[in-house]
């Protein structure tokens, strides 16, 4: 037989109503006494019979806990009002900054030299003054940059020369030794032909170079006639 589903409303019929009261109430009463024991969960169930008969059900005690009910629900209650508060207080932090973001924005346009129609003279000599100091900071800054970028220069300047200076003293160095080594050895060779002379007679005869006839000293050698 199939059951029927039934239909969430009050029952009309009051005998009905009395035993589906009775096999529901049970059913609690069970489900809460399982949940209990098989989660070892605390659990409190309060049941007013439609005659205002108290059925109750507890792990512990129904008074204790409906104490840690209230204890539960007054934190609750506090952390929601703290939540609130903190809520509040963010929210006006956002519009203060919002408020001071506007105010940069616009001081920043007439620095600019915009939105300057609403300005009074005050404001408009203060402006002046503010651009008058910035230029002098930015002045200030760019010539610290070009000294430090001079010193960098001279540094590096400073660096390359004396790296050519080394590289100058390298090449000079080497063809001073080069010089040395060829003088020593031409000295070599100057002694070697000095030491093979000494070593043989040495020879008398002289030589001369005549351009021209020959001239004969002796009386007794004819002169050759030339045709």
């Amino acid at each position: 037989m199939v059951r029927g589903k039934t239909q969430m409303r009050r029952i009309e019929n009051a005998t009905s109503r009395q035993v589906t009261f009775s096999k529901r109430r049970n059913g609690l009463l069970k489900k809460a006494f399982e949940l209990s024991v098989l989660c070892d969960a605390e659990v409190g169930l309060i049941i007013f019979s439609p005659r205002g008969k108290l059925y109750e059900f507890a792990s512990s005690s129904i008074p204790e806990v409906i104490e840690r009910y209230k204890r539960h629900t007054k934190d609750k209650v506090k952390s929601d009002e703290n939540q609130s508060v903190d809520i509040q207080h963010t929210k006006q932090e956002t519009a203060s900054l919002m408020k001071k973001i506007e105010l940069l924005e616009s001081s920043k346009r007439k620095l600019l030299g915009e939105g300057l129609g609403s300005c009074s003279l005050e404001e408009v000599q203060q402006l002046e003054k503010q651009l008058e100091q910035s230029v002098i900071t930015i002045r200030a800054r760019k010539m610290q940059v070009f000294r430090e970028q001079m010193e960098r220069l001279k540094e590096r300047e400073r660096a390359l020369t004396a790296e050519n200076m080394m590289l100058r003293e390298l090449k000079f160095g080497g063809d001073e030794e080069r010089r040395k080594s060829s003088g020593e050895k031409e000295r070599e060779v100057v002694f070697c032909i000095e030491g093979g002379s000494t070593g043989s007679e040495k020879s008398d005869v002289e030589t001369e170079l005549f351009i021209g006839q020959p001239h004969y000293h002796d009386s007794r050698i004819r002169r050759p006639e030339w045709s």
